[in-house]
């Protein structure tokens, strides 16, 4: 049977459908709403020209999110998420007018896999566990961007009025977020109001924070620093900055408690699945951290063919432009951003948890690396141990990671 391509060009109400053969002729052209009527309208077309369990059409569109994109991959049809931008460019290979519709867009991206399926990859079969997991960490990862804007929004409002409060806590690990400081400025949204607090009244504030140890003292110290002399706003401006702290205030408790309860339930659902207990076991990875791992590259294993091309997609591997006698190698810019967030956090945290880690950064940095380079290159190299421990269902040891290391700790030992 000759091979069907069908191409899908998305909006918010309507989804233009295009299906072509292998010839290049297209063989239908309709319009589907977003609803399940149109989805069962798109599965019927599919149908009618040969779509069959065994042999599914492929489908190329412009997203990798929605519901009519989950429900194709739930039917088990490679789905191709192609870049607007090669669209666009596909676009320009069949007309020199540069015209432009929703009915184009779709025979261009059903034309795209009958040319060049090869050259893109389709979505990844990914389990539903693991679907829920990134699900679940990139909204962890987002709410706590948000209480980082949230804690910069009210700390930049603080330095105008009221630098007590920021002198107060800032030696306190998690500054104006953590549950003191909030609880203490919600009782005393201006300096006049905090240089009122008495010892007592601090100590009630941190028993409520959810303190217990050292309240008295933590107390008085607190109570110290709100008697200092400051500068002040004039009353009725301090006034009106204390309500608009307040409100500031309330997005920052709105932006912690989100953070915190996906945090957990992100750990919660993590811990279920079976490749947890391989990445937790890989030095500077705990759950919350793991979990957006495996969020990224997900448990598809035929995903990565090579190591190499899963360190491309984190964005640790280099990239070399050579033209003539010019060769640079430089960091690689398209990657996926979240994973290499991630993977410098777990770079850095695994220097204070393996000696052969410890020992490869510096060897970088001894080479000339700057601090970023050399987290870098150690991340890439626990990314090429990774796809090897996931691959074979093998935990982490660290003899094997770094032998180097191993081998000149047992000639220290010897010694």
């Amino acid at each position: 049977m000759t091979p069907v391509f069908c191409g899908v060009d998305w909006a918010e109400d309507h989804h233009d459908i295009a299906l072509v053969d292998a010839g290049g002729k297209q063989l239908a052209k309709v319009r589907i709403t977003d609803d399940a009527a149109g989805f069962g309208q798109l599965t019927a077309l599919l149908t009618e020209h040969g779509d069959s369990e065994g042999a599914p059409i492929p489908v190329a569109i412009e997203t990798s999110r929605g519901l009519l994109v989950a429900c194709l991959r739930a039917t088990g049809r490679p789905v191709f998420a192609i870049n607007p931008l090669a669209v666009a460019r596909y676009r320009d290979r069949h007309s020199v007018a540069r015209k432009k519709s929703d009915a184009v867009d779709a025979a261009a991206l059903a034309n795209i896999l009958r040319t060049d399926m090869a050259a893109h990859r389709p979505l990844p079969a990914d389990s539903e566990l693991v679907q829920a997991i990134a699900v679940l960490a990139r909204a962890q990862q987002d709410a706590v961007w948000d209480r980082g804007q949230a804690h910069n929004k009210l700390r930049s409002q603080l330095r105008e009025f009221y630098p007590a409060i920021l002198e107060a806590f800032a030696q306190h690990k998690h500054g104006l977020c953590s549950r003191e400081a909030r609880t203490i400025l919600a009782a005393a949204p201006t300096p006049t109001m905090a240089a009122t607090l008495t010892r007592r009244r601090l100590q009630a504030l941190l028993k409520q924070a959810g303190r217990v140890r050292g309240i008295q003292a933590e107390a008085d110290r607190i109570h110290e620093v709100f008697q200092r002399d400051y500068l002040h706003q004039l009353p009725q401006v301090e006034a009106a900055l204390g309500q608009q702290t307040s409100a500031l205030l309330r997005q920052l408790n709105t932006a912690c408690h989100n953070a915190d309860q996906l945090e957990e339930a992100t750990a919660q659902t993590f811990d279920d699945h079976p490749d947890a207990p391989v990445i937790r076991s890989f030095p500077g990875l705990g759950s919350l951290t793991g979990a957006r791992v495996l969020a990224e590259i997900g448990d598809d294993r035929s995903r990565f063919a090579t190591a190499g091309s899963l360190k491309a997609y984190a964005g640790s591997a280099p990239v070399t432009r050579a033209s003539g006698k010019s060769c640079v190698v430089m960091s690689r810019r398209v990657k996926n951003q979240r994973l290499a967030a991630v993977g410098y956090v777990w770079a850095f945290v695994s220097l204070t948890r393996s000696p052969g880690a410890r020992a490869h950064y510096d060897r970088r940095r001894k080479a000339g690396d700057r601090h970023v380079a050399a987290q870098r290159n150690l991340f890439n190299r626990f990314m090429g141990m990774l796809f090897h421990c996931l691959q074979h269902g093998h935990a982490y040891d660290e003899a094997t990671a770094f032998p180097h290391q191993q081998s000149a700790q047992l000639s220290a030992e010897a010694a």
